[in-house]
């Protein structure tokens, strides 16, 4: 299964939710009500329709190639998690695809790929997802497979399964986390720049104790809160015909009844800016010292989140970037350098620099180097040139991302889950257009300030030895 914590995305290209919505309802629709693209609008076709359950469905019908993506997103992540249960949302992603009532532990995985389609899930802070992708005639299959294990996971939930994934989960973590170079940064950072009662603060995978604590009980009652048709939505993209999707969507979902209600997320809200500078050095076995710079940004899918996203991307979106320029192509500073966003939808997004250093660059050096060119952006602002050149890599990555169906069936997913609207998927490009230097230079003032950074620094534990190592290493290779 694909890693707790998806692969950030470039400042600017990530998730793209924005608030201007696409002229059609979504939220407010009658059940039964299909609803299409309507005015003059271009984009991608669309229609949507929520059954009594309460399950939003979205359909979006495409005969370019004979595939069909279903995409399924719950609203629950590691945020709704309790204190002493931490990695829930996680284990659960593993724990969907061990079996129901009507489907075996693994079957679930064989049935799609003997039908020729690839098949995933992945968690994150605010939601969980699982995805097909199939030939188009097998779509009963993977809307019958999602349905499943949605109404009818608990008959087939037992202990030594539990067991079984949660000894899988504590692997996963020691592979892509403790044992990872760099690798606590996915739960650190957060640390850092959430305060610790904020749903955001802790791990996404959760600890070693509390993976340790979980009980049947407790996994079944985090299953029956949150995995509910109410709390999800459903997205099918490709060769579909939207009325046969509809009735198969009708028969496989229909009779899964509403959640009881699920407990409030504690408040989210936190200041603008940190206030005061804060900062973590951490000692690891790593080779080169690497700098996480984050900043408190405008939330996701709302106005000064475009601009954010522009500033993030003109910061370090690929190599005509101003870090990857200055740090690694210019003064050869860094092996690396990037930018990019969490696009959190609640309280504050983040906007993360991540620059690695090159061999014989220390750290002190990498910080006040880093430091330099967020200082110039922020004390000069930016050209329209920058802003030109980071809203037509936004808009084409974007737009190729959407020529594929399971991209296109997850974006779809994401707008319906965090906005409501789905339609707000054809909207993107324009948002972005609208963004100016001035406003992009505004935010620099504002946001990217000796008040507003958060510092998670790694140095290699024994750097004599390292450098020596690769000092060797080179003048071999030379």
């Amino acid at each position: 299964m694909r890693s707790p914590t998806p692969e950030p995305a470039a400042a600017g290209a990530g998730s793209a939710g924005r608030t201007a919505r696409a002229g059609r309802q979504t939220t407010d629709q009658p059940a039964g009500e299909p609803t299409r693209p309507g005015g003059s609008t271009p984009g991608i076709p669309l229609e949507t329709f929520r059954l009594a359950n309460g399950l939003f469905v979205t359909v979006s019908e495409d005969h370019t190639a004979p595939i069909v993506a279903v995409n399924l997103w719950y609203h629950v992540g590691s945020a709704n998690e309790r204190a002493g249960r931490t990695g829930f949302a996680h284990l659960f992603e593993h724990m969907l695809f061990q079996g129901s009532a009507h489907v075996g532990s693994n079957e679930h995985f064989e049935l799609i790929q003997r039908a020729g389609g690839t098949l995933n899930g992945s968690t994150w802070l605010d939601r969980t997802n699982y995805f097909e992708t199939v030939p188009s005639n097998q779509l009963a299959l993977a809307l019958w497979l999602e349905a499943d294990r949605m109404g009818h996971l608990l008959p087939a939930m037992t202990q030594q399964k539990l067991d079984t994934q949660r000894d899988v989960v504590k692997n996963e973590r020691r592979w892509s986390v403790d044992n990872q170079p760099y690798g606590t940064w996915w739960e650190k950072l957060p640390a850092l720049t959430f305060p610790p009662e904020h749903p955001f603060h802790h791990s996404l995978i959760g600890s070693m104790a509390d993976l340790d604590a979980a009980s049947l009980g407790d996994v079944s009652g985090f299953f029956s809160t949150y995995y509910t048709p109410d709390n999800a939505v459903l997205s099918i993209a490709g060769d579909v015909d939207p009325a046969e999707a509809r009735r198969l969507v009708d028969q496989f979902f229909g009779p899964i009844p509403r959640g009881a209600g699920r407990p409030p997320l504690p408040a989210m809200d936190v200041a603008p800016r940190f206030g005061t500078p804060r900062r973590e050095v951490v000692a690891d076995d790593v080779r080169l010292p690497r700098l996480y710079l984050a900043f408190r940004i405008p939330t996701f899918g709302t106005e000064e989140g475009y601009v954010a996203s522009v500033a993030g991307a003109i910061l370090g979106m690929k190599r005509g970037s101003r870090l990857h320029r200055a740090l690694v192509r210019e003064r050869q500073i860094a092996a690396e350098a990037t930018a990019f966003t969490f696009d959190l939808t609640k309280g504050s997004d983040l906007l993360i620099a991540d620059v690695t250093a090159r061999p014989g660059i220390g750290a002190d050096r990498l910080e006040a180097e880093v430091a330099l060119e967020v200082d110039r952006m922020q004390r000069e602002g930016v050209t329209d040139a920058e802003v030109a050149r980071a809203v037509s890599l936004i808009e084409t990555d974007y737009t190729t991302a959407l020529q594929s169906a399971a991209e296109r069936a997850d974006k779809l997913s994401l707008f319906a889950t965090y906005f409501g609207d789905p339609g707000l998927i054809n909207v993107q490009v324009e948002r972005y257009r609208a963004v100016t230097a001035a406003r992009v230079s505004a935010f620099a003032r504002e946001r990217l300030g000796g008040d507003n950074r958060a510092t998670l620094l790694y140095l290699p534990k024994d750097p004599v030895a390292d450098a020596e190592e690769l000092a060797g290493a080179a003048a071999a290779g030379a």
